[in-house]
């Protein structure tokens, strides 16, 4: 398998948050597809789909979960091209 494409499909794995359903199950979502995320007084994620999850984490948790996930890909990507180099 060719060091790009694996490369590419871990990337497409780490893509995901977690969060948990009101009943507490946990799941993930891709991060890239989130549109929109709103208190109503429910935490509603809106996906670019349209789909809507209602979660148990509040909407600064969701952006906190967002922007550790794309800071870290964003130190990996440059760990990744320093390597290759």
């Amino acid at each position: 398998m060719a060091k790009s494409h694996l490369a590419y499909q871990i990337n497409k794995v780490i893509k995901m948050i977690k969060v948990s359903r009101i009943n507490g199950k946990r799941f993930v979502i891709n991060c890239d597809l989130i549109e929109l995320v709103e208190e109503t007084p429910d935490t509603v994620i809106t996906l670019t789909t349209g789909k809507k999850l209602v979660i148990k984490e509040s909407v600064d948790e969701v952006i906190e979960k967002v922007i550790k996930f794309k800071r870290s890909t964003f130190v990996n990507g440059l760990i990744t091209k320093r390597k290759e180099v």
